[in-house]
């Protein structure tokens, strides 16, 4: 079983930056793609950004490309978030997620590992 704790969220002004860390556990010995999705109240789960699993293959949601990163160490099984320039919008509970194969995909429903999320709050 794999098992993903994500970490890093938290309490930020508009502007400000936040890393959010994905670490994954259990039995695995492979490292697949991973992304990373977010959830506001009343809103659907949204794909956010997703990594394959060498790094050389990134995909960005239109609404935080060239402001959020994503980038692996797979010897730590660990993927990252790096999130600039940060807006109330943005605002959600962040997931993380691992498929089974190794190139990313947009579509949650190809992710076959959650995460619990880490909360996410953007101050005007």
């Amino acid at each position: 079983q794999v098992q993903l704790v994500e970490s890093g969220g938290g309490l930020v002004q508009a502007g400000g930056s936040l890393r959010l860390s994905c670490a994954a556990s259990g039995r695995s010995f492979r490292s697949p793609a991973k992304g990373w999705f977010r959830q506001a109240p009343g809103k659907e789960r949204e794909f956010v950004a997703a990594i394959s699993w060498s790094g050389g293959t990134t995909y960005y949601a239109d609404s935080v490309k060239g402001r959020f990163t994503i980038s692996r160490d797979n010897a730590k099984n660990t993927v990252f978030l790096q999130m600039n320039s940060l807006k109330p919008e943005d605002t959600a509970v962040y997931y993380c997620a691992r498929r089974q194969q190794l190139e990313p995909s947009r579509r949650p429903d190809d992710y076959a590992y959650w995460g619990q999320g880490t909360q996410v709050t953007v101050s005007s």
